[in-house]
C-alpha cells in the first residue's frame, strides 16, 4: 500500500493509476473504493488493485475518511491486494500517525515534458524549440497537469480545423490564446454589448454552436422570455436583421447555416464568462437548457452538445443538483423517453467528474432505493450502472442493480435488463459473486424476485468462473426451500453434465448435499433429478455425454445421498 500525497493539478490520480498499472495482473483492472461504505465490507483476492482517491475530502470529514482507509489497509494486507490512496491536498498535518511511514509526496512534473507527450499522442509534429515561448514557460509552471493536456487538444483542434494556419507555430499560438486570453476579451465584448437581445443571443450561440441560425435565435427568444426581459416594441422590420446581430457580435455563419465562433475555444470562455459572473441567473440557466432540450429542430449531435456543455458550467460551479433535477425532469412520464438518451448523458458526465463522481454515484443508489422509481428513470439507471459504473466500481454497479432487478413496479423487460447486468458482473468474479448472494437470501419469508436471481446465479451457463462454494450452498438451500422443485432440477441437471464433462468440480456434489442436508424431501427429490437424469438422451444446453459418463457421474452422486440419508 502506498500514500500519495502533493499540490492539486501535479498528477496524484494519474501517479497512482501508474503505480497500480506496474503490478498489473493477467486480466485485472484497477477498481476505485468508495470513501463511505454502502452495504458490508470488500473482500479482496490476492493480487486485486485498488484505488482510493480521498482529494475532495474536506477537514471535517478526512478523520473518518482515515479510519475507512485504516479499515482498507488490513484488508489488503490480509488477502495480499495492491493499493494506492491519494489524500487531499493541504492536510498532510492531519494523517494518522500509524499511516504516515506510508505516505509519499510527489513532486511537480516537468511541464514541458508533459505537453510534448500529449502532443506526441495525438500525432502532432513540433520541434522542441516551438515550446519555448513566455506563454508556455508560465504554463509549464504553473498550470495544472490537465490544462496542459487541454493545451494539447486545443492544438489537435486547430490542426484538424484547417482554419489556424499550416504549421504547428500557427497552432500553438491560437491554442495558447485560448486556454489563456479569451475570457478577457470576453469580458471586454460584454461590457460594449449591454443589451439584453445581444447577450442573450451570444450566450445561445456559446451553448448552440454548430447548430443552425434558426434554433440559435429561437433558444436567444426563449432566454429573454424566462429572464422576464421586456419585449422589444421595436416594429420587426425596422430592427437588425440576423445577419447584421451575427456581424455584430463576431458571430461566423458557415455555408451549411451553422453558427459558430471564429476564435478556437472562445464558446468555451463565453459560457465561462456568464456562469461566473451571473449567479444569480444559474438556475434561470438550467431551466432555459430544460427547454431548449424540446425544441424540435434540435438534432441528437446538438442535444448531445447542449447537454455537455451545460455540465462542465453546472460542476464548475459548484451546483452539481442542477443535474440532478434535469435528469429527474428528462425521465418523467410527460417526457414519453424523449430526452432518456441526454438523462443518461448527464450522469454519466457527473459520474465521469474528478470531483463530483461518488456524489453522483450516491445518488444513483439514492435513486435505486427509493420508495417510487419511474420507469424511465430507471432505464437511465440500469444504463449507467451497467456500462458507465461497473468499469471502475463493479462492486457499486452490482448493488444498485440488484436493488434495481428487484422493483415490483418497473417492468419486467427493465427488471430483466437489471438482472442480466448483475450476473454479468458476477459470473466473471469471484468476490463479486460471493458478495452477490448474501443480500439475496430470504430473511423471514421467501421473496420470488431474489430467488429467481439466485438461480440465475447457480446456473452454471456463462459461469466464467469456479464459484465460491460456501456461498452456492447457502443460495442452494434458499432455492430449494423456497422455489418448487421443476424451476431448480434443470439446473442440478446441468451441473451434473458438466461433471460428466470433467468440466466442474465435484464440490458442487458437497454444495448440494449440504444444502438439501436433513431434508429427506429435498434429498428424495435430488435422488430422482439424478435418475432422470442418467436416463436422458437428451442433449444439455452445456454439452453433449456419454451414456457411460452419463452412469458414473450419476452413481456416485446416488451413493452420496444415499450415506447423507443413512442407507
Amino acid at each position: 500500500m502506498v500514500i500519495l500525497q502533493g499540490m492539486p493539478g501535479v498528477g496524484r490520480r494519474a501517479a497512482a493509476t501508474m503505480l497500480l498499472e506496474e503490478v498489473s495482473a493477467p486480466l485485472g483492472r484497477i477498481e476505485e473504493l468508495p470513501a463511505n461504505l454502502e452495504e458490508g465490507v470488500p473482500e479482496p483476492s490476492p493480487g486485486d488493485r485498488y484505488l482510493l482517491d480521498l482529494s475532495p475530502v474536506g477537514e471535517n470529514d478526512y478523520p473518518a475518511a482515515q479510519q475507512t482507509l485504516k479499515m482498507y489497509r488490513s484488508l489488503v494486507e490480509k488477502h495480499e491486494a495492491r493499493m494506492v490512496a491519494v489524500c487531499p491536498a493541504g492536510l498532510e498535518w492531519m494523517l494518522d500517525a500509524e499511516l504516515a511511514p506510508l505516505a509519499v509526496t510527489i513532486e511537480r512534473p516537468r511541464g514541458r515534458a508533459v505537453l510534448s507527450r500529449h502532443l506526441r499522442a495525438r500525432g502532432v509534429r513540433f520541434e522542441y524549440e516551438h515550446l519555448s515561448t513566455d506563454e508556455l514557460t508560465h504554463m509549464f509552471a504553473t498550470a495544472p497537469m490537465r490544462e496542459l493536456d487541454r493545451l494539447a487538444e486545443l492544438v489537435t483542434q486547430a490542426r484538424d480545423s484547417a482554419r489556424y494556419g499550416t504549421d504547428f507555430t500557427h497552432w500553438r499560438d491560437e491554442a495558447v490564446a485560448a486556454a489563456t486570453n479569451w475570457s478577457q476579451q470576453v469580458a471586454q465584448k460584454l461590457r460594449k454589448h449591454r443589451g439584453g437581445p445581444e447577450r442573450a443571443l451570444l450566450l445561445a450561440a456559446a451553448m448552440m454552436s454548430g447548430a443552425t441560425a434558426d434554433t440559435v435565435m429561437g433558444a436567444a427568444t426563449r432566454l429573454l422570455e424566462l429572464v422576464g426581459h421586456p419585449k422589444d416594441l421595436t416594429p420587426r422590420l425596422a430592427q437588425e436583421g440576423l445577419g447584421e446581430q451575427f456581424e455584430k457580435l463576431d458571430l461566423v455563419r458557415e455555408a451549411d447555416g451553422r453558427v459558430g465562433f471564429g476564435r478556437l475555444a472562445y464558446d468555451d470562455a463565453v459560457r465561462g464568462h456568464f456562469w461566473e459572473n451571473f449567479p444569480d441567473l444559474r438556475t434561470g440557466f438550467r431551466d432555459w437548457v430544460e427547454q431548449c432540450m424540446e425544441q424540435p429542430e434540435l438534432g441528437p449531435e446538438d442535444r448531445r452538445r447542449l447537454v455537455s456543455r451545460f455540465a462542465e458550467q453546472a460542476l464548475s460551479s459548484g451546483r452539481p443538483d442542477d443535474l440532478y433535477v434535469l435528469v429527474e425532469k428528462w425521465t418523467r412520464p410527460s417526457a414519453e423517453g424523449r430526452l432518456s438518451a441526454a438523462a443518461a448523458a448527464t450522469l454519466e458526465l457527473g459520474l465521469s467528474h474528478e470531483q463530483y463522481a461518488s456524489r453522483f454515484r450516491s445518488r444513483v443508489y439514492q435513486w435505486a432505493t427509493a420508495a417510487r422509481l419511474k420507469p424511465d428513470l430507471a432505464r437511465v439507471l440500469i444504463s449507467v450502472s451497467r456500462h458507465v459504473i461497473a468499469a471502475t466500481h463493479p462492486e457499486q454497479a452490482m448493488v444498485r442493480l440488484r436493488h434495481l432487478a428487484l422493483r415490483p413496479e418497473i417492468p419486467d423487460a427493465l427488471t430483466q435488463e437489471a438482472r442480466s447486468g448483475l450476473l454479468q458482473l458476477a459470473r466473471k468474479n469471484r468476490r463479486l459473486y460471493a458478495r452477490s448472494i448474501p443480500p439475496l437470501l430470504p430473511r423471514r419469508r421467501p421473496d420470488s424476485g431474489s430467488l429467481d436471481v439466485l438461480l440465475a446465479l447457480l446456473d452454471p451457463v456463462d459461469l466464467r468462473i469456479e464459484p465460491p462454494w460456501r456461498a452456492v450452498t447457502l443460495a442452494w438451500r434458499a432455492v430449494m426451500g423456497g422455489m418448487p422443485a421443476t424451476a431448480w432440477c434443470p439446473v442440478v441437471q446441468r451441473w451434473l453434465t458438466l461433471l460428466a464433462l470433467r468440466e466442474a468440480s465435484d464440490r458442487v456434489l458437497g454444495a448440494l448435499l449440504l444444502a438439501a442436508s436433513g431434508d429427506r424431501d429435498l434429498l428424495n427429490q435430488l435422488y430422482v433429478t439424478t435418475c432422470e437424469w442418467a436416463d436422458s438422451q437428451a442433449i444439455d444446453t452445456v454439452g453433449r455425454t456419454r451414456p457411460e459418463d452419463r452412469t458414473r457421474t450419476a452413481e456416485v452422486f446416488r451413493r452420496e445421498i444415499d450415506r447423507a440419508q443413512g442407507i
